[in-house]
């Protein structure tokens, strides 16, 4: 749908369009100050909220305080706290962009809805369940007797050891090109370009060394996985037609998910609590049970925030010195 008749001003902010003393140039810029892929969930947002009126034939722009009132708590039959919380940023966000002198969003009766909404539902996040080290050793050790084409083992053995060592987001696993290794004395260096908290496109480096433990060490899995294919640029990880041939193009975010659910699956687990965050997740938790230091975590997992990082160190440490184990330990 065009935005006359939508509303959605975030890819063309009006003050800003409107601006006589902003060059070309300078307005662009600061259109391209959101990254492509969060204007893109904003717009999902701000559509959501936008088929939520038509259907109960309110006004969605302009809109009233109550209005958003009554769209978060339909919401909250059905999605959880962060969500709603999300979805009213990306509504104030537009309403901002667009020009408006009083953004609905921003209104004390908003802010009280969410508080409400926020002590009934409450805000955990039951995130993926974590592959550990232990897990990874037992899927390494079925893969080797397992009945599956040998490309198709190298290529396996090379996303699961490199997702869990590189703390990956499968967005970035995905992504990976030939072009973006550099293979080194001490192992591999990765060039990561842009993922989800790189907002600024600035990239970062993720350092993977080689470890004694052939059958566990990520550099070796990716070059043995290179050289029998060989690729010699483009995407590194790629799907595989019905006759096995590798394709041109990167597999997608979601194979490496189902990668991930397949050989979980494979070792007696429940695939679905597992997906392919389960790699990054685990790599942390296993860091944090081995007394890795908070800071050389959020290293390897390119974490903004010390929160998250800390909630992997708290899973990990939540036998340790339990309480019910003192009690029943001195019985």
């Amino acid at each position: 749908m065009s935005q006359s008749n939508t509303h959605f001003y975030l890819r063309n902010y009006k003050e800003i369009m409107n601006n006589s003393k902003l060059s070309d140039k300078a307005k662009s810029s600061i259109l391209l100050s959101k990254a492509e892929n969060t204007v893109d969930a904003y717009e999902s947002d701000w559509m959501d909220f936008v088929d939520w009126c038509r259907h109960k034939q309110e006004s969605f722009f302009p809109s009233s305080p109550e209005i958003i009132v009554n769209y978060i708590n339909d919401l909250a039959d059905y999605a959880k706290a962060n969500t709603i919380s999300r979805r009213i940023s990306a509504l104030s966000e537009n309403f901002n962009a667009s020009g408006i002198e009083s953004n609905p969003c921003s209104a004390p009766i908003v802010k009280q809805a969410m508080r409400g909404i926020r002590r009934s539902l409450g805000t955990y996040q039951q995130g993926k369940t974590p592959v550990l080290l232990d897990d990874l050793m037992d899927i390494i050790e079925y893969m080797e007797t397992a009945d599956i084409a040998p490309i198709q083992k190298l290529r396996d053995k090379a996303i699961l050891l490199l997702g869990f060592m590189g703390a990956f987001r499968r967005s970035e696993l995905s992504a990976l090109t030939v072009e973006s290794l550099k293979f080194l004395p001490q192992g591999l260096e990765i060039f990561v370009s842009s993922s989800k908290a790189d907002q600024e496109g600035q990239g970062a480096i993720v350092a993977i060394p080689y470890i004694e433990n052939d059958s566990l060490c990520a550099v070796k899995a990716v070059k043995a996985w290179l050289r029998f294919v060989p690729i010699t640029t483009g995407p590194i990880f790629r799907g595989f037609t019905k006759s096995m041939s590798v394709r041109k193009t990167a597999i997608s975010d979601k194979s490496i998910a189902d990668i991930v659910k397949y050989y979980i699956a494979a070792i007696g687990a429940d695939p679905s609590l597992y997906g392919a965050h389960s790699l990054r997740h685990g790599f942390a938790t296993t860091a944090a049970h081995y007394g890795v230091e908070e800071r050389n975590i959020m290293k390897q997992t390119r974490h903004h925030s010390v929160n998250m990082v800390r909630r992997y160190i708290n899973e990990a440490n939540k036998f340790v010195d339990n309480p019910i184990s003192s009690i029943f330990k001195s019985k």
